[in-house]
């Protein structure tokens, strides 16, 4: 708690100093002029970005495998867009880190590896092995797939007893009247 509140106090004063000192040495108007290129230059890049994750995401979830490094990697665009659209340099730095792929990606793994990560080595994303079980599990994995045979046929009911027409019941097991 107190670096979170040390980085807001310090992170503010470094980003004045440093503005402070560019504007001195380019000029007020293009150091305007490059904070609001790199706000411009963040939101596209956060759309560009976004899209191509959410697009990774659905991939992935329809292959019935866990996103962990693309909801990561979500996460992490929505940092680097706060970041970019923060009057600054340093902060566009972290900004820019969390939005351009080649440096997100390996950022995220490494975050996935080190963080969140237990102790007995079991990810906090796939304990199971890096796939859904249950409802999200793929239809091709599921085990009744691989175990039910079915075989197409006809029948004739000789036994007599008039079978109950399953379009006229309800799902507590009366008929509908």
């Amino acid at each position: 708690m107190r670096l979170l509140f040390l980085m807001f106090i310090a992170v503010p004063i470094l980003e004045m100093v440093i503005l402070i000192k560019v504007g001195g040495l380019i000029g007020a108007i293009p150091t305007i002029a490059m904070v609001v290129l790199t706000a411009t230059v963040g939101i596209w890049l956060l759309k560009l970005e976004g899209l191509a994750t959410l697009r990774r995401v659905q991939e992935k979830m329809a292959a019935g495998q866990l996103p962990e490094t693309e909801l990561l990697e979500g996460i992490m665009l929505i940092v680097g867009g706060a970041l970019l659209l923060t009057p600054g340099f340093v902060t566009d730095g972290f900004g820019f880190v969390c939005l351009i792929p080649v440096l997100r990606r390996p950022f995220a793994r490494w975050l996935i590896n080190r963080v969140f990560t237990m102790k007995n080595g079991a990810s906090m994303f796939h304990a199971s092995g890096g796939s859904f079980e249950g409802s999200f599990q793929s239809k091709t994995d599921s085990a009744f797939h691989q175990s039910t045979t079915i075989i197409n046929g006809e029948f004739n009911d000789e036994s007599g007893q008039t079978p109950a027409n399953p379009t006229n019941s309800i799902p507590d097991g009366k008929e509908k009247s």
